[in-house]
């Protein structure tokens, strides 16, 4: 079975999962789902995602592997009207009685007393995108600061001579898509470290032999992140390089530009794993992506809150961050890549 077909069949079952949480039932398993020998009362676990997309198709095969290897009753929910809908589904799962959740906050800031609130009543555990200031016990994910900076350093690769670069992410309220973006810009620019900093979206940022012309940001609306690219290449005939950020951006930009005609002419960096960012490596037409490991935030979320469950505070970890590294794809090993994560869908279905 090919990837995106994978892919599609897992997204059907994230979107069936939707549907029965959204009409007050208990939500499809698709993290898989087992009880324990003897009688005893099923532990259940809620993945909770930020939205939906293939990234998070690839988390949920993660999240039903752990379910079922850890023999723990596991579901996987993704929210595809944003902070309202997640807000939602994590009050429902409160009241249905769910003993631990792993959550993306769409909004950290702004979301801190629904995590504090649920946090009293199971196990929280935050991953993908962190909530620092909340009472959730552990955060499981990368540094995105530096996984934005390997993401500039690709755009360097790509663009030895300079020029001039646009920036396309969903939104910029998530903890995770702030430092992204700003590893990004400062590796471009040359500055040193400094996950803090924030630069305007709207600002022109200029050093180091390249000209960043602005942040365009969709909110997760596919039809806007795919006029935004447009708009970029008719406003700047010259632009050098378009950097998709969330999973979806690049697969949107890859139509404008082969709409446009100036596929390979325009580069092309992004991030995470989508098929047609996969293909587009591939072909020539992205440079290259920075990757995250979305199965293993899946399956170490439901080890890591089925420890807690179990009594073993120890889950949780010192500094209470499980670092899981990013890494760089390019033509030279997208087919290694691609045969992994083939392997790793193909199991958890």
């Amino acid at each position: 079975m090919k990837l995106h077909s994978l892919l599609r069949n897992a997204a059907l079952l994230g979107l069936l999962s939707l549907s029965l949480g959204a009409c007050n039932k208990p939500a499809s398993t698709e993290g898989g789902t087992s009880s324990p020998s003897g009688g005893e009362k099923s532990k259940k676990i809620a993945f909770v995602t930020n939205g939906v997309a293939s990234f998070w198709t690839i988390a949920a095969a993660g999240v039903k592997a752990a379910a079922r290897d850890l023999k723990i009753d596991a579901q996987t929910l993704m929210p595809a009207e944003g902070i309202s809908d997640q807000k939602r589904m994590v009050e429902d799962l409160l009241t249905r009685g769910i003993d631990g959740i792993a959550l993306s906050p769409i909004d950290p800031a702004n979301q801190t007393e629904l995590i504090n609130m649920a946090a009293k009543k199971a196990k929280v555990i935050t991953h993908d995108s962190d909530a620092p200031k909340s009472e959730r016990l552990l955060y499981i994910g990368m540094d995105n600061y530096k996984a934005g900076r390997m993401c500039g350093e690709l755009v360097r690769e790509a663009m030895p001579a300079g020029g001039t670069v646009m920036i396309f992410i969903g939104r910029l309220e998530q903890d995770n898509a702030k430092r992204r973006r700003q590893g990004v810009i400062d590796a471009l620019l040359g500055r040193p470290e400094d996950s803090s900093r924030f630069d305007e979206t709207s600002a022109v940022l200029e050093g180091k032999g390249f000209k960043i012309l602005g942040t365009l940001t969709d909110q997760f609306d596919r039809a806007k992140g795919k006029a935004n690219a447009e708009d970029a290449l008719a406003k700047y005939p010259d632009l050098g390089c378009m950097v998709g950020l969330f999973a979806y951006n690049p697969p949107l930009i890859l139509e404008a530009l082969s709409q446009s005609n100036k596929l390979g002419k325009v580069k092309l960096v992004a991030f995470d794993e989508d098929d047609a960012t996969l293909d587009g490596i591939e072909k020539g037409s992205v440079f290259g992506t920075v990757v995250q490991d979305p199965y293993m935030y899946g399956y170490k979320s439901v080890e890591v809150l089925s420890g807690l469950l179990s009594g073993k505070p120890e889950a949780v970890g010192a500094d209470k961050f499980l670092d899981i590294p990013a890494r760089k794809i390019l033509k030279e090993n997208v087919v290694a890549f691609r045969t992994e994560l083939k392997t790793r869908l193909g199991a958890a279905q």
